[in-house]
């Protein structure tokens, strides 16, 4: 494999991983929350939110990359 494509691949991998891990802090927010403890559901909730922004930031520097890759193949 190609050096940028497992570069690729370990892109993925850390999208993975922040999702995974938004997919954590929403399953606490909602616990958090059913026993009307607002403070901590709030806290796990805005953390979802930065694993969002996190992976949707990987996500990003993934297609500016390909859109440079596919500028020099266009010729």
């Amino acid at each position: 494999m190609s050096e940028r494509l497992e570069a690729s691949a370990r892109i993925y991998d850390e999208v993975a991983a922040e999702l995974e891990r938004a997919a954590a802090h929403a399953s606490v927010a909602a616990q958090h929350l059913r026993d009307g403890n607002v403070p901590r559901g709030a806290a796990h909730a805005w953390a979802v939110h930065g694993h969002l922004l996190e992976a949707q930031a990987r996500l990003a520097d993934q297609a500016r990359e390909h859109a440079r890759l596919s500028e020099a193949t266009a010729d």
